[in-house]
């Protein structure tokens, strides 16, 4: 066999799975907290993930006291090239006054110092998902073991290597200091496989072609999915692609395929890159250019000390708030131009290229469309 075939057979075996620091974080959290109540040890924690189903975690070096409890687990990330895989996350918890859930970051999880993120600035770099899995699972545990509403506990999680991780991440770019982030928002690490899903996003568009659409919307991910089937109802389900980072590679395969009109409907992060001329919006792939979007608002009147502010923000969320804020709507109608400029720029023109920026929530910021 040769070494390509091998190769090949290598890339077509299923990709393992694994799981987050947050689903991770949760489950020793879960295990230190029933130390803590019954006093005895414990070796693995059920957890109940937000992709849909629950995973037993194996706990190890536990250790508890009347007052405080702590155990870790080993992070594993699957087959995906992960920073943070075999990494080992660490719970405390201990009893607090006054009821409730407190929940903190030790050594090696980071704590945010800059605006425009999920989590205040001040706070741990724990981050929504996460917080939300480990107060309920804190909830749960309390309840079930009928602990008084009065007694509260304080959870903290820690991550020995964590400073050391976080020197592989953006964490310092995006003003996270002392360590990782507590991260996840389904529990579990798809492995990222850029040929199988590149196979899946041609698959897609031929069954796009197929079912006749001549009109399609390609989306980074499941939230502008939901948002671009709500703009346009007229639509058939097949004409609605997730096309990942690949956005170049996709519109190539969109025009080879027939259609006559491609929608990119999409949020600040990705699509500013778009606008920038950047095909693959991995936040490997590019970094988001500052001083480019500082130049766009410039274009659409902003002042300089605006335009500073767009190039000192931290994330191209912030850089899009700063303009909302100021009263410079145009300029995300003119990313979308230069988004639309650059796509067509790409691949040769030939067809209409739309592109729609919307938020988390799926209000549109901006729109444009341009005719190869």
């Amino acid at each position: 066999m040769s070494e390509r075939q091998q190769e090949d057979n290598k890339s077509e075996q299923p990709m393992r799975h694994g799981f987050t620091t947050g689903a991770c974080a949760t489950a020793a959290a879960k295990g230190a907290l029933t130390m803590l109540i019954t006093q005895q040890s414990v070796h693995a924690a059920e957890v109940w993930l937000p992709a849909g189903f629950a995973h037993t975690f194996e706990l190890i070096e536990g250790d508890y006291t009347r007052d405080m409890a702590q155990i870790a687990t080993i992070k594993d990330a699957g087959d995906d090239p992960d920073a943070t895989h075999k990494a080992k996350i660490i719970a405390t918890v201990t009893w607090k006054d006054g009821g409730g859930i407190e929940l903190d970051g030790g050594v090696g999880v980071g704590r945010v110092t800059k605006p425009g993120l999920p989590v205040a600035v001040g706070e741990a770099a724990i981050n929504p998902v996460p917080r939300r899995m480990l107060t309920r699972v804190a909830e749960e545990v309390l309840s079930e073991f009928g602990i008084a509403s009065d007694r509260g506990v304080r959870i903290v999680i820690s991550v020995p290597d964590g400073e050391e991780i976080a020197k592989k991440t953006l964490n310092a770019r995006l003003g996270i200091l002392g360590g990782i982030s507590i991260l996840g928002t389904r529990g579990v690490v798809v492995p990222f496989s850029t040929a199988a899903y590149k196979a899946s996003v041609i698959q897609a568009l031929q069954v796009a072609k197929a079912s006749g659409c001549k009109h399609i919307a390609l989306t980074t991910g499941g939230s502008s999915e939901k948002y671009a089937i709500k703009m346009n109802p007229e639509l058939s389900e097949e004409a609605f692609i997730q096309m990942g980072d690949f956005v170049g590679f996709s519109l190539q395969h969109a025009k080879r395929l027939g259609m006559a009109k491609v929608s990119l409907v999409g949020m600040m992060g990705k699509f500013s890159k778009v606008a920038q001329g950047v095909m693959m919006v991995h936040s490997k792939s590019a970094p988001v250019d500052f001083a480019f979007l500082a130049q766009v608002a410039a274009e659409e009147g902003a002042s300089l000390e605006l335009q500073q502010a767009i190039m000192e923000a931290n994330t191209a969320s912030q850089a899009g708030d700063l303009a909302a804020e100021a009263g410079i709507g145009t300029f995300f109608n003119r990313l979308c131009e230069y988004a639309c400029r650059h796509a067509l720029t790409h691949i040769g023109g030939g067809i209409t290229v739309e592109t729609v920026l919307v938020t988390m929530k799926g209000e549109i910021l901006g729109r444009a469309e341009a005719v190869g």
